[in-house]
């Protein structure tokens, strides 16, 4: 019993330790010029709470852009809370609403001339087909005929080199900068220095026009794609290098975005709601000079794994010395399942099944160290028929839920993350299996299963690649989960084949 409790403190001391390294405060060095933002893209989307929203903007930005002209008297609004507006003009492949959104544009700039200082007509609309350029460019027209403003178009940069037209019909050539979303995504350094390369290109290409950067921005969170990697200290370092490049350069710009928007994931995954300066309860995500934590609460799920694992290993009596090791890495993962899981609960289908895994997770925990001692004890249990929250059923109950995950990742993964917070206790079930000689006697659903886990995991590693490194570590997670009941099949085969 002694030697079982100077174990857990002693790997409670390392969990501390192991839990440090990757939140270490980083990025300290990488400054930004002092004052405010140019511009914050912003999406009104508390009802109520617009103006409160807006004044806490104006703390760090002179502006915001917007997306369409039709959402509530914003020019008003920002009059009130002293900001600049870049009103954005929302149009689509609809005549008749792409009307309704230029008249209320050509009202809100003719009101508000001190207030809106930009009119973005269209946002990507070439690049998504909603309109022929000639459509656009007569859009664009009208615009500069009616207000006095400077109109803009917005869209990426390979559209600008499709369409260097459309360049004569704006005051503002406007580029879309969001690395992440690229169809070769690249880290935050190429990334940056892409954008450099890119407005210098229209600079020269485009002589005469203002060249503005009307979109530049890094999720905090979400799937890799890639090496471009989301993360609170990457988003962190790509606003304070990207502000200080716009100031060495004199570029114009709007970063996306004023607060992360949870509506966001429906569509677009993780990611697509992580891309604010504040979080969507409205905290300031990352400090704006200074080192940065990527987990600022990572004290407590060190505290969980700690404990997480102190229970493990008591419900084995303390024991056996070779279980304190294995039942710590079950207590840190269950932590990491929760680090992974809790943050990102966007919407109720979300909440539910986190409410499902988390707690199957943890019962499993518990019966993987029991069976781990069993085996190692010399008293291997007993197989038994498959029934609820048994062993063996919630093993395929994972195997099922990891094969069909890989699945929906290679045949449907642009806005997928990487599942393993929701199976990394059944990973570490599997690599004690093969420790401890735990080999199942798979039936053919069990085999199917871990079969298809096998066989989309190596597709996956194929898909996404080495610089991936998120993607990586789950495929090699999941060919481990299947790893045992593929041995445990091969091993049965040849016990028959010797009979």
């Amino acid at each position: 019993m002694k030697r079982g409790l100077l174990a857990c403190a002693l790997l409670s001391v390392l969990t501390f330790f192991l839990w440090t390294g990757p939140n270490e405060p980083q990025a300290g060095d990488v400054t930004m010029p002092a004052g405010k933002f140019q511009s914050l893209s912003y999406v009104p989307g508390r009802a109520g709470q617009v103006e409160a929203e807006l004044r806490l903007i104006a703390t760090q930005a002179n502006g915001i852009r917007t997306d369409s002209a039709r959402e509530g008297n914003i020019a008003a609004l920002a009059k009130q809370a002293g900001l600049k507006l870049w009103l954005g003009i929302r149009l689509g492949a609809d005549p008749q609403d792409n009307a309704k959104e230029i008249a209320a544009g050509i009202a809100a700039a003719n009101a508000y001339p001190g207030t809106v200082t930009r009119v973005i007509v269209g946002r990507e609309v070439l690049r998504r087909d909603d309109l022929p350029v000639n459509a656009l460019i007569a859009d664009l027209d009208e615009m500069r005929a009616r207000v006095k403003q400077k109109v803009a178009y917005a869209d990426s940069p390979a559209i600008w080199r499709k369409f260097p037209q459309v360049a004569a019909h704006v005051d503002v050539v406007m580029v879309q900068c969001l690395p992440y979303r690229e169809t070769e995504p690249q880290d935050v350094d190429a990334a940056l220095a892409g954008i450099r390369a890119t407005v210098a290109s229209l600079r020269e290409r485009f002589p005469g026009k203002i060249i503005s950067v009307g979109a530049a921005g890094w999720p905090s969170r979400g799937r890799w794609r890639g090496g471009a990697a989301p993360s609170r200290v990457n988003e962190a370092v790509f606003w304070r290098d990207f502000v200080t490049f716009a100031h060495q350069d004199k570029v114009d710009y709007n970063l996306v975005e004023a607060f992360d928007r949870n509506g966001a994931y429906r569509n677009e995954g993780v990611a697509g709601a992580s891309w604010g300066l504040w979080t969507a309860q409205r905290a300031l995500k990352f400090p704006l000079e200074g080192a940065v934590v990527e987990h600022p609460d990572w004290r407590w799920y060190a505290a969980l794994g700690a404990l997480m694992g102190s229970l493990l290993f008591g419900s084995v009596g303390f024991r056996n010395p070779r279980l304190a090791v294995p039942a710590f890495m079950l207590g840190n993962g269950f932590a990491i399942a929760c680090i992974g899981t809790l943050p990102v609960l966007y919407d109720d289908g979300a909440r539910l099944a986190a409410s499902v895994n988390l707690p199957l997770q943890a019962v499993f925990a518990f019966m993987v160290i029991r069976r781990a001692d069993a085996m190692l004890s010399g008293a291997p249990p007993m197989p038994t028929a498959p029934r609820l929250f048994s062993y063996e059923s919630l093993w395929f109950v994972f195997l099922a839920g990891a094969a069909l995950s890989q699945a929906l990742l290679v045949f449907d993964g642009r806005y997928r993350d990487a599942p393993l917070p929701a199976f990394i206790i059944p990973a570490i079930a599997a690599l004690l299996r093969l420790w401890t000689r735990d080999r199942p006697a798979p039936g053919w659903a069990e085999t199917g299963a871990a079969s298809a886990l096998a066989l989309l995991a190596i597709a996956g590693l194929g898909i996404e690649g080495t610089k991936n490194l998120d993607f990586v570590t789950w495929n090699l997670a999941a060919l481990l989960l299947a790893a045992p009941v593929l041995m445990g099949r091969k091993e049965a085969l040849l016990f028959v084949n010797k009979k």
